[in-house]
Order: structure tokens, then C-alpha cells, then sequence
């Protein structure tokens, strides 16, 4: 089992900035790619940015350039540097980890539970 905890959500003004944490902890071989994600109030939950475990970065549109994605491998943690947050930034946001496991289901998905980024106007 492997157990995703995120950190450093909050309340911010608009143009402000917020970094995020999302420390992985468990029972595990590798984790291999590991991303942010946000759901806002009435909204499906979209992709942010994701990393693979060699540092490859990939990011939804509505952030490039203002959202920075990294994870420090030995640390089992990844983290989102937001910047330039907008009113429209708000949602919470989630932690997510695909890992390889030496026994099966050898790929598996887990989800943090969660945390609140709030922008105000």
C-alpha cells in the first residue's frame, strides 16, 4: 500500500503564489510517473502538470509558464510551485502516483486526498 500526503494549500490573493507537496510513503519497487491534478467546484477533475521519475514535465495549458512541476526521487516527494495564481487556479488540488510493485497487480494508481488552493480577486 502506498499513502500519498499533500501539503501547502491555502489561501492566497490573485497573482500571489502557493507551492504544494505531496510526500509518498508505503510499500513500493519505483514511482514511476507522478502528477497534479485539480477539480473546482462543478468541475471534472483535470490534469495540471505531471513528471516522470527522470524529471520529464508535462503541463496543462491553462498553467505553462506559471506552474512548475519537480520531484526529488530520493525523497519520495513531488512538488508544484504555483505562481501568477488566478481566481480560476482555485480548486483542490491532488496528488497522484503510478508505482511498480514486485508482486501483482505489479502497476498500481493512488490518489492524495487532497488539498484546497483558494485564489481570491
Amino acid at each position: 500500500q502506498v499513502q500519498l500526503v499533500e501539503s501547502g494549500g491555502g489561501l492566497v490573493q490573485s497573482g500571489g503564489s502557493l507551492g504544494l507537496s505531496c510526500a509518498a510513503s508505503g510499500s513500493f519497487f519505483s514511482i514511476d510517473l507522478m502528477g497534479w491534478y485539480r477539480q473546482g467546484p462543478g468541475k471534472p477533475r483535470e490534469l495540471v502538470a505531471t513528471i516522470t521519475s527522470t524529471g520529464s514535465t508535462n503541463y496543462a495549458d491553462s498553467v505553462k509558464g506559471r506552474f512548475t512541476i519537480s520531484r526529488d526521487n530520493a525523497k519520495n516527494t513531488m512538488y508544484l510551485q504555483m505562481n501568477n495564481l488566478k481566481p480560476e487556479d482555485s480548486a483542490v488540488y491532488y496528488c497522484n502516483a503510478i508505482t511498480t510493485h514486485l508482486v501483482n497487480p505489479r502497476t498500481r494508481v493512488y490518489w492524495g486526498q487532497g488539498t484546497q488552493v483558494t485564489v481570491t480577486s
